[in-house]
């Protein structure tokens, strides 16, 4: 399968048992619901699937599980979020063996690289798999910044560099990206709260959060802008908004796990250390969640436009 960088790409959550274990019932519960909802691609491993915190095991089975859910209709993508070149190498080897179609990458973690430290950890990667890649630039959350003549360099030298998840909540990024490469980097947008605004100036795609509870209005916005149908997407998109202010938060797993469970296709099982909500805090979000619910959208038909 030729990965085309374009649509809505949920970033998942890991599902857990209250005993801790990968809870592969609920997990295939919600790849499902995504499937029919219509996404164009699944990311696994990302900070929504509390990465850090898998084994390298459990990465393994839930990229196995996923590709024998997605029946090869769709793209498997795993992240890449690793302190060492070497590790980051290894995973990138086990993804492509469990069926993954490309990957994800963060810059190198806990350790704040250098730019050119940056761009030879990613070259290094790159040039030991032949699984296209989207580099996830998040500086707001990871504190390194892959700026354009980064890219520039990693462009002429790894042709499976192919698209970036932008998420410098800076929406002028897009514009610039397009005008320096043109096609040559798709363009995901990574902020939820940014999205149908960077689709409308640029972005190919949407990696997604709040899409793990609400796929199918996700999915719509994309599809009806797509079309030329922006009004009707920017209703649903302000609807939308309160839910998806809960992807900008350090604790968007809980908060976005809580929805999930709320549409009953995800649990809110979390590994720790992280906890679940508790106390007013919880109450807060459940009644964003709930007053979301009471006036949840009636959906055009967005499939096939």
């Amino acid at each position: 399968m030729n990965i085309v960088w374009k649509g809505v790409m949920p970033a998942v959550t890991t599902q857990f048992t209250k005993d801790d274990e990968l809870d592969l019932e609920m997990f295939s519960v919600n790849i499902k619901a995504q499937i029919d909802a219509g996404v164009h691609g699944i990311v696994l491993g990302g900070t929504l699937g509390e990465a850090s915190t898998l084994t390298n095991e459990e990465r393994r089975i839930l990229t196995r599980e996923t590709v024998k859910l997605v029946e090869g209709k769709i793209p498997v993508l795993m992240n890449i979020a690793e302190q060492t070149t070497k590790a980051a190498i290894e995973l990138a080897k086990t993804a492509e063996e469990d069926g993954a179609k490309a990957l994800m990458m963060l810059p190198p973690m806990r350790y704040k690289a250098s730019d050119a430290e940056v761009v030879e950890y990613f070259k290094t990667v790159a040039n030991s798999t032949k699984l296209p890649i989207m580099i996830y630039n998040n500086p707001v959350d990871y504190k390194i910044e892959i700026t354009l003549d980064m890219f520039e360099e990693l462009l002429k030298e790894c042709s499976n560099i192919q698209a970036v998840k932008e998420s410098t909540r800076d929406t002028t990024n897009i514009t610039r990206i397009k005008n320096r490469f043109g096609n040559r980097l798709a363009i995901l947008c990574g902020v939820d709260t940014l999205a149908l605004e960077s689709l409308l100036i640029g972005s190919d795609g949407w990696v997604a959060g709040l899409v793990d509870a609400f796929p199918a209005e996700t999915v719509a916005i994309y599809e009806l802008q797509k079309a030329g149908r922006v009004k009707e997407a920017l209703e649903i998109y302000r609807w939308f908004m309160p839910l998806l202010e809960l992807d900008i938060n350090p604790k968007l797993v809980q908060y976005i796990k809580l929805a999930s469970k709320f549409t009953n296709i995800g649990s809110e099982y979390v590994r720790a250390p992280r906890l679940m909500l508790q106390g007013e805090e919880r109450i807060r979000i459940e009644k964003i969640i709930e007053e979301g619910l009471k006036v949840r959208p009636t959906l055009p038909a967005y499939k096939n436009l």
